[in-house]
């Protein structure tokens, strides 16, 4: 009994660490992206990442894509953006969705991986800060 309450305890533990560390990279892409906004308005196509942009003061979720500043995908593969932002929070939807999102941002092998894609930086004028420029990747 000892052993489960144990990893019950260290699995709750390790999942609030994630999150929170999760919920401070996203915050340092978002004001990355929009370095002069003072409130950033968000559409995502997943519900169960909403928590990880609860703990944000300066982002809010919005329900209609139209409305959002930029839109995070996990499960969506060949998104219309209509000249919206896109960042994929998954290794699938940044793989199909390459031609359209800035980068993604995803957990492999229990490591998180940051990409940027310079083409659609470029294309929506994005200047990230240094701290970010190794994140980025050219195209060949």
């Amino acid at each position: 009994m000892k052993k489960i309450i144990f990893l019950l305890v260290t699995s709750v533990i390790l999942s609030a660490s994630t999150l929170k560390t999760e919920s401070e990279i996203y915050a340092t892409i978002l004001h990355a992206i929009f370095p002069h906004k003072s409130t950033i308005y968000i559409w995502l196509d997943n519900p169960e990442k909403e928590n990880v942009f609860f703990l944000m003061n300066d982002i809010k979720i919005v329900r209609e894509k139209q409305n959002a500043d930029i839109l995070f995908i996990y499960k969506t593969y060949n998104i219309k953006a209509d000249n919206k932002k896109v960042f994929a929070n998954g290794y699938l939807a940044f793989k199909h969705n390459k031609k359209t999102i800035i980068g993604g941002f995803y957990w492999q092998k229990g490591r998180p991986n940051l990409v940027f894609l310079q083409k659609n930086l470029q294309k929506h004028h994005i200047s990230l800060p240094p701290d970010l420029q190794s994140y980025i990747e050219v195209d060949r």
